[in-house]
């Protein structure tokens, strides 16, 4: 009788344990279903000494939602001047890119120049994979040289995309491909602040690494 006992407690021991594994296993599988749909930048720039009459400094920011270096698809964003169709000094542009052709921009309708000393730029960049869509968008802007900005539409572009979420995207492929294109000595920092990616689930993932672009010697 104790024999059958202790079988029968080591049968429901295994029993519970497999239980327990396949629950891990289900919920491991749930989360790997989960989708980002949607993922922030908080961007922060500090200049040091502009230099307005020589447009300096400028500076470029990168995101994708892709983590390939190779023929991807990706958004700029040029702040104190901008590139496309020419070159034209002051202001913000907003580029979206594949294959290293741009097909789409859009520029802030401010084309003031940087030249406030010790003056600090944020803005939040976005992408965001909704119903019509890829939307690449800066936002929440916040600046001496061109007050608030962004969440009006100048800076905003949406493409079309067949991407079935952004699980891909990388903070630290943002923070590689973005610096100060032009007088780094003028800036006093460049930093990816914090990044949050929103699930389908509409749950929040805030990662608060501070990534340091750019730092004055």
């Amino acid at each position: 009788m104790v024999s059958r006992q202790l079988g029968l407690c080591a049968w429901s021991l295994r029993w519970c344990l497999a239980m327990l594994l396949a629950a891990a296993f289900v919920g491991v599988a749930f989360a790997q279903e989960q989708r980002v749909v949607r993922v922030e930048e908080d961007w922060e720039l500090v200049i040091d000494e502009p230099a307005p009459d020589r447009n300096a400094p400028q500076v470029t920011t990168m995101f994708s939602p892709l983590d390939s270096p190779e023929g991807w698809l990706h958004a700029t964003l040029d702040v104190n001047y901008q590139t496309l169709p020419d070159f034209s000094a002051g202001g913000m542009q907003l580029t979206v890119w594949h294959w290293y052709v741009p097909f789409r921009e859009q520029v802030l309708p401010n084309y003031s120049y940087l030249a406030n000393d010790g003056e600090t730029v944020r803005w939040t960049q976005v992408m965001d994979l909704a119903d019509c869509g890829l939307i690449f968008e800066v936002i929440n802007g916040s600046s001496t040289t061109w007050g608030d900005f962004g969440g009006q539409g100048y800076l905003k572009k949406i493409i079309y995309t067949s991407l079935p979420s952004l699980n891909a995207y990388s903070p630290d492929i943002s923070a590689a491909h973005s610096g100060v294109s032009y007088a780094g000595n003028r800036v006093k920092s460049l930093v990816l602040k914090r990044v949050r990616r929103t699930l389908d689930t509409e749950e929040v993932i805030e990662d608060t690494t501070e990534r340091v672009v750019h730092a004055q010697q």
